[in-house]
Order: structure tokens, then C-alpha cells, then sequence
């Protein structure tokens, strides 16, 4: 996985966090669940470049 790529996911799954307890403190579940969705698909994609990385060697 390149550096750049697991900084992008760490990104998405901070942003996530931040709008999940955003979300979660002014009792929007819209926000809430987006911000579940962004800390999936970070975990998601990070999974993938790991798969990836498994391949290339």
C-alpha cells in the first residue's frame, strides 16, 4: 500500500468519526449515518490496497 494511499483512508476514517459523533451530539441520524458510511468505505478500501499489497509480492 502506498503512503499516500494510507493516508487517504486514515482521512476518510477520521471524517467519518468526526461526522458520526457530530451527528450523534445534535441527534441527526442523516449525519450519524453518513459518517458510519465514510468509516466503512475507509476500512473497505484500506482492506483492498492490503489484498493488493499481498499480490504484488
Amino acid at each position: 500500500m502506498s503512503g499516500g494511499d494510507k493516508v487517504k483512508n486514515m482521512a476518510e476514517k477520521a471524517k467519518g468519526h468526526a461526522k458520526e459523533a457530530a451527528g450523534k451530539a445534535l441527534g441527526n441520524e442523516r449525519l450519524t449515518a453518513e459518517g458510519k458510511a465514510d468509516k466503512v468505505s475507509g476500512d473497505v478500501k484500506q482492506a483492498g490496497e492490503k489484498v493488493k499489497d499481498v499480490f504484488k509480492d
